[in-house]
């Protein structure tokens, strides 16, 4: 099973540009978020990234970003792990959109 998190929050960001395409981003993420073709990465879905920073962290070009551990789909993983209402600290709708 693919899960998703919550719609368009992800703070995922790609630059082909700098995309060595060496094929990191995808062999460390978890779930399959990433994919490389003809030789740059690729965002399947950017909906079903976690938010766990392995990408980046494993991307020598410095071609990906992601706010690990941080944000909407961070607080979802929490609240559930916790049994409480997911909370980003953002009750002013300021991060949710």
């Amino acid at each position: 099973m693919r899960h998703k998190y919550l719609k368009n929050v992800v703070s995922l960001s790609l630059n082909s540009e700098k995309c060595n395409g060496c094929g990191n981003c995808a062999e460390v993420c978890p779930h399959g978020v990433l994919d490389v073709a003809e030789n740059k990465a690729n965002v399947l879905e950017r909906d079903l990234c976690m938010e766990c920073g392995a990408c980046m962290q494993n991307c020598p070009s410095g071609a990906i970003t992601v706010k690990a551990g941080v944000g909407c789909a961070a607080a979802f993983i929490l609240g559930k792990l916790k049994g409480q209402e997911p909370s980003c600290g953002c009750a002013d709708g300021s991060c949710c959109g």
